[in-house]
């Protein structure tokens, strides 16, 4: 450190200014309230379908979402449960509760920004999303 010509005080009153203007400069925005809604809007795993032969379709991992007029909801990603296996079903968000088709099969459509898109059909057995409309 070097020492300025007012002495070591005036060295020191200098760092001090420095660091409480750099201090102020890191500030980040507190949270919004609507942001905060969709925080605790996350809901934990819930059952959403039953299928034959003891499968069980879930809601798991979820993410906060915003329509264009920033209207706030969640999207929903689905895991196939069958005994003590577990089967996700990859990139397929939705909105929605998905719909028996068949004992091998579900219908769901992809959201994406609150809003229902491309319906995909996904196999119980392997977790497979196939777009069908």
């Amino acid at each position: 450190m070097r020492i300025s010509r007012r002495g070591p005080a005036g060295s020191l009153i200098g760092l001090l200014l420095v660091g409480l203007v750099s201090g102020c400069a890191r500030r980040t925005p507190a949270p919004s309230s609507a942001d905060s809604v969709v925080q605790a809007a996350r809901p934990a795993d819930s059952l959403v379908l039953a299928a034959p032969g003891g499968v069980e379709v879930w809601f798991t991992d979820a993410r906060p979402a915003r329509d264009s007029a920033g209207h706030a909801c969640v999207e929903r990603v689905m895991q196939i449960r069958r005994d003590s296996q577990r089967i996700a079903v990859p990139l397929l968000y939705t909105g929605s509760t998905p719909r028996l088709v068949d004992d091998t099969t579900i219908e769901a459509p992809i959201w994406l920004n609150c809003h229902p898109g491309n319906v995909y059909r996904v196999d119980l057995k392997t977790g497979r999303p196939v777009r069908v409309k």
